[in-house]
């Protein structure tokens, strides 16, 4: 296949270029916000990053990230990780033992997306508590914390979602945390928030993040979806609990050796990224406003963040065939349900790429009625 390229830039082994392929349509990708590319600053970054062997403590890009981490989370440690998913279960297993139950919304990560690992990870089992718009209630959580009695596994942990991705980018509102993290601390059991997109939710309410993760005992943030690294999540929390999480960091094999390649990116993302994440809300709402004057889709999320979800069903075809039509005319997104259809925007993305979006599903729409 005949090939050309364009800004191509060649420093040494290292090639950067935008590919176009003659002949190919050049897609919209809203399936994630994790499909961004790093920035030429973080390629810089990476490739002039001071490295060191991590799992002696002696990368200085990793050590600066951490020390930065954990001050601007406002917790007294930070522990760099390879993915939200493995901060998430570093959480759970240095917060629980086997045998426990862990409380967190019926549609969060933790429990939809992560392929059981509480389960098969850490020995503990679920307890889910139905919210609205991913918030759940403080008095359903507390009425389902175990009483003591030998039949009943203790509870072991409260877990929170912030933003809430299956409700479409959902804010939870701090005075929500605040409420659980008084109530779990009257009962004695830690609060983990699943923060993979807290920063849009800091975003979004126009505030600093540190007035979500005050209201908690541990935090996963991802560097690798709004913020736009290629690779890499932090847990922060308590000293004494960022050293059990390396050990278990350890024994799920993400100690790593000079991580200062991938480290510095990150360092960028968190540092320089999290300003323009309203951007990517602005492009959310200005899309979302296009499409909802449609016949036959409706919004069903307030999108908050950067998430728009549709209902398709008004068009008498489900999810995957949208999806489907979408694909075939440039655009890329993923099904959310049976007739559910989620768009993501991001750092690669921008206003006119939401017109051209707009067009396009006017496009099939206007060719279902006919």
């Amino acid at each position: 296949m005949e090939e050309y390229f364009t800004e191509c830039e060649i420093n040494r082994n290292l090639v950067h270029c935008n590919k176009k392929v003659k002949g190919t349509r050049e897609m919209i990708d809203l399936r994630s916000d994790t499909i961004t590319k790093p920035t030429e600053e973080m390629r810089k970054a990476a490739y002039e990053a001071q490295v060191g062997d991590d799992v002696y403590g002696e990368d200085p890009t990793v050590n600066l990230l951490e020390e930065k981490a954990s001050e601007i989370l406002g917790k007294e440690s930070a522990l760099f990780v390879t993915s939200g998913t493995q901060g998430n279960q570093i959480a759970v297993l240095t917060h629980c033992r086997p045998g426990n139950e862990i409380l967190l919304e019926a549609e969060s990560h933790i429990f939809y997306y992560e392929s059981g690992a509480v389960a098969a990870l850490a020995g503990v089992q679920t307890r889910t508590i139905k919210g609205v718009n991913g918030v759940m209630s403080p008095s359903h959580i507390e009425a389902a914390i175990r009483v003591e009695d030998q039949h009943f596994p203790e509870t072991g942990l409260i877990c929170i979602e912030n933003t809430h991705n299956r409700a479409g980018g959902a804010v939870i509102p701090s005075s929500n945390m605040k409420e659980i993290y008084a109530m779990a601390q009257r009962y004695s059991i830690p609060v983990h928030v699943d923060g993979a997109r807290l920063f849009n939710a800091a975003a979004s309410a126009g505030c600093s993040i540190k007035e979500f993760t005050q209201h908690c005992d541990t935090v996963q943030i991802c560097l690798s979806k709004g913020l736009g690294a290629p690779v890499g999540s932090i847990i922060a929390g308590p000293e004494e609990f960022i050293k059990k999480a390396r050990k278990w960091r350890k024994r799920l094999g993400g100690g790593l050796r000079q991580v200062g390649i991938i480290a510095a990116p990150a360092l960028v993302a968190l540092t320089k990224m999290t300003e323009r994440l309203a951007e990517d809300h602005e492009n959310a709402n200005f899309l979302a406003e296009i499409l909802k004057n449609h016949d036959g889709l409706e919004i069903v999320n307030s999108v908050d963040t950067n998430i728009v979800v549709l209902n398709v069903s008004g068009l008498c075809m489900n999810a995957d065939e949208f999806v489907e039509r979408l694909k075939a005319k440039g655009v890329l997104a993923v099904t959310f349900g049976t007739t559910l259809v989620r768009l993501t925007t991001h750092y690669d993305v921008n206003r006119k790429d939401m017109e051209k979006v707009g067009s396009i599903i006017a496009e099939i729409v206007k060719g279902k009625r006919h």
